[in-house]
């Protein structure tokens, strides 16, 4: 990678664990369904203009359907439990717990979509959900005021971007990434605006929730993508998902810095062993080829 493509992947992790403490600033204020309309609005509002500056707006209308089911699986549903995740756990916690991600796309893959694991990641698999375990048996609490539905949230999220990932490669390859982002974001809007309508605050926002809303979604959702889909076009898939094992790192340094959040030894040994899971059972680190477990 060059060093402009490594500058450009450090930006991009720490724009997207700005996102969670972003959303730990203003969920309390916005509460979960209006803060995560507000960041589609903005998104759509930043990725439409550049999709049709690029003329690839035909690729929205032709597939439209598929795209429409991708934003609420990959957008609506994630960016609304992560926002209820905010107002309860912190956004170190949170990041760690997305960074379980692609071990849901392996799993989901593999009895989706038949795809064969090795011993190698199977072992990964199972090493970074025994680390999911570790982290959810730790903080889970169904008392009042416990964390038990913020992380069962972060999980369906988690769960999501892994179906979604799978989905994409079945139902939508070949589309222009731009197409599939911006249309994403236009529909998570879509389906979003009544329910925030509904659950709009009906007291007056402060504005540095107003200001988190808007870095939320022209920065860490809307320019974020933009740089994603550039770091892939010239560096790769493979190294473009290097992102993952960054942003938890990002997310508790600024949650520390920012908003005095606490560090434990179990989140750290936690978010290790997460991501020691997912580099094995991503490919990302190789191991014996034998094949383990047919899909």
């Amino acid at each position: 990678m060059r060093r402009s493509d490594v500058a450009e992947l450090f930006v991009l992790a720490a724009l997207w664990g700005g996102a969670f403490l972003l959303m730990r600033i203003g969920a309390g204020d916005f509460g979960a369904v209006p803060l995560a309309a507000v960041r589609a609005t903005g998104a759509a509002a930043l990725l439409l203009p550049l999709l049709a500056l690029r003329g690839e707006a035909g690729a929205l209308r032709r597939h439209w359907r598929p795209i429409f089911t991708l934003g609420v699986v990959n957008s609506v549903v994630p960016s609304v439990c992560f926002t209820y995740a905010a107002l309860s756990i912190s956004a170190g916690m949170s990041a760690i717990f997305n960074s379980a991600s692609p071990l849901f796309g392996a799993l989901i893959a593999w009895w989706w979509l038949h795809e064969g694991l090795t011993r190698t990641r199977v072992a990964g698999l199972a090493i970074g959900f025994a680390g999911v375990l570790w982290l959810a048996w730790d903080g889970a609490s169904f008392k009042a005021g416990g964390s038990a539905w913020a992380i069962a949230a972060c999980l369906l999220a988690t769960v999501c971007y892994g179906w979604s990932a799978n989905y994409a490669r079945l139902r939508l390859r070949g589309v222009p990434p731009l197409a599939v982002a911006a249309g994403s974001q236009l529909a998570a809007t879509l389906v979003l605006a009544g329910p925030a309508a509904i659950w709009w605050p009906g007291h007056a926002l402060p504005a540095t929730s107003w200001a988190a809303a808007g870095v939320l979604a022209f920065a860490c959702t809307g320019f974020a993508f933009i740089l994603y889909f550039r770091l892939i076009a010239s560096t790769g898939p493979v190294n473009a998902i290097a992102v993952t094992f960054l942003i938890p790192a990002f997310a508790v340094a600024w949650g520390w810095a920012l908003l005095g959040e606490g560090i434990t030894p179990t989140m750290i040994g936690g978010c290790a062993t997460i991501l020691a899971g997912t580099a094995l059972a991503t490919g990302l680190v190789k191991g014996p080829q034998r094949r383990a477990v047919a899909g």
